[in-house]
C-alpha cells in the first residue's frame, strides 16, 4: 500500500471520529435541554452584578468541630492513650511527683462529684500530658482541655490529633467567646470537667505571665468550682523553643477549690485564683507553712519573676529552678582522672 493511500484512510478515520463525537455531543445537548430552563438545584444559581457571595465559613480554628471526640468510641481509644503509652511517656520522662490532691478528697468522696475547673501554670507542652496524669478520678475520665484555636486547629490533621488524644476543645486565647462559653457550659452540665490554662500561652522566657480571665468568667458561666494548680520543672524538661525534650523531675501540686464570693466580680476572682497558683508555687519550692507564712508577710514570690533587666530575670530563673523537689535533676557524675 502506498504512502498515498495510507494518508487517506487516516484522514478517512479522523472524519469518523469527528463525525461521531459530534453525534454524542448533540445527544448530550438534546438530554440537558430540558434542564437548560431550570434554575436552582438544577444549576448552581445566579449572582448579580454587583452582588459579593460571601465565603463558606472556616471549618478550623475555633470552628473545628470536636463533638466526635467524645462519643463513646474516641473516649475508649482516648483512655487506651493516655493511661497506656501517653502516662508511660509522662512518667519516663519526667518523673512527678504529685501532691495536695487529698485537697479535693471532700468532693471526690461524694456520690456524684461536680464538674471542676483545674487551671494549672503553663510552660511546656508537656503540661497536659502531666495535668492528665495528676488529676485524680474521677474528673480524669471525663476532662476536656481547652486548646488555642490558632494553634492545635488551623489544621484537619493537628486539629484531629488533639481531639481525640488530648480531647481537646477549641478556644480563643485572647477573649473567650459565646460560642464557646455556651459550648462549655453545655458540656459543664453533662458531667464533664475543664483544664483550662490561664496565662493564655506558654511562657516565652521560663517566668510566668498574667492571668487573664477566661477561668473566672467561665466559674461564674458554669458554677463550678475552680481548682488551682501548680506544675513545676516542666520547663526546663520542653520549654517554649527546645527542639526535643530533655528528661527531669517535676511536681504537680493541687490546691483547695475556690468559688467567687456573692460581692466579687470576674476580674477580682481572677486576681484571687492567679494568688492561689502563685502560693502554690511558693509551696512547691519551699513547704507548706513557709509558703503560708511569706503569704501572711506579703513575700510570696511572683510568679512573673523580679523586674529585673533580661539577664538577671535570667540568672533569677535559674536560682529558681534548682529549688524544690523538681530542682533535684539528674545530673551525670563526672569523672576525675587517675593521675596516680
Amino acid at each position: 500500500m502506498s504512502k498515498r493511500e495510507d494518508a487517506i484512510r487516516n484522514v478517512t478515520g479522523l472524519r469518523r471520529a469527528a463525525r461521531a463525537a459530534g453525534a454524542v455531543e448533540s445527544l448530550i445537548v438534546k438530554a440537558a435541554k430540558p434542564l437548560s430552563s431550570k434554575g436552582f438545584p438544577y444549576r448552581k444559581p445566579n449572582v448579580p452584578r454587583g452582588v459579593v457571595v460571601p465565603r463558606e465559613p472556616s471549618t478550623l480554628g475555633a470552628n473545628f468541630e470536636t463533638d466526635w471526640a467524645r462519643k463513646y468510641p474516641a473516649r475508649v481509644g482516648r483512655a487506651i492513650l493516655t493511661q497506656g503509652p501517653m502516662r508511660w511517656f509522662t512518667k519516663a520522662i519526667a518523673s512527678p511527683t504529685v501532691k495536695g490532691a487529698d485537697r479535693l478528697e471532700d468532693l471526690r468522696v461524694l456520690d456524684n462529684p461536680p464538674p471542676l475547673i483545674f487551671t494549672p501554670n503553663h510552660h511546656s507542652h508537656l503540661d497536659t500530658p502531666l495535668s492528665i496524669y495528676a488529676i485524680p478520678e474521677p474528673w480524669r475520665n471525663k476532662l476536656v482541655v481547652a486548646a488555642a484555636a490558632d494553634y492545635f486547629f488551623t489544621s484537619r490533621s493537628k486539629g484531629t490529633a488533639a481531639a481525640l488524644v488530648l480531647n481537646a476543645l477549641p478556644i480563643d486565647r485572647e477573649a473567650t467567646g459565646r460560642k464557646s462559653a455556651d459550648q462549655i457550659r453545655d458540656l459543664m452540665a453533662d458531667g464533664w470537667s475543664l483544664l483550662i490554662y490561664p496565662e493564655g500561652g506558654r511562657s516565652p522566657d521560663g517566668w510566668g505571665q498574667d492571668f487573664k480571665g477566661g477561668a473566672a468568667f467561665l466559674s461564674a458561666r458554669t458554677g463550678a468550682a475552680v481548682v488551682p494548680m501548680f506544675i513545676d520543672g516542666s520547663g526546663p524538661i520542653y520549654g517554649k523553643g527546645m527542639k526535643r525534650p530533655k528528661p527531669g523531675r517535676t511536681t504537680v501540686v493541687f490546691g483547695s477549690p475556690l468559688r467567687a464570693g456573692s460581692d466579687e466580680n470576674t476580674r477580682r476572682f481572677n486576681a484571687r485564683i492567679e494568688s492561689a497558683v502563685t502560693l502554690l508555687g511558693d509551696e512547691t519550692l519551699t513547704d507548706y507553712w513557709t509558703a503560708r507564712r511569706n503569704a501572711a508577710n506579703g513575700k510570696t514570690p511572683r510568679l512573673t519573676g523580679p523586674e529585673y533587666t533580661s539577664w538577671r530575670r535570667e540568672w533569677a530563673l535559674s536560682e529558681r529552678r534548682e529549688l524544690g523537689d523538681a530542682g533535684l535533676r539528674r545530673r551525670q557524675k563526672r569523672r576525675w582522672p587517675n593521675i596516680g
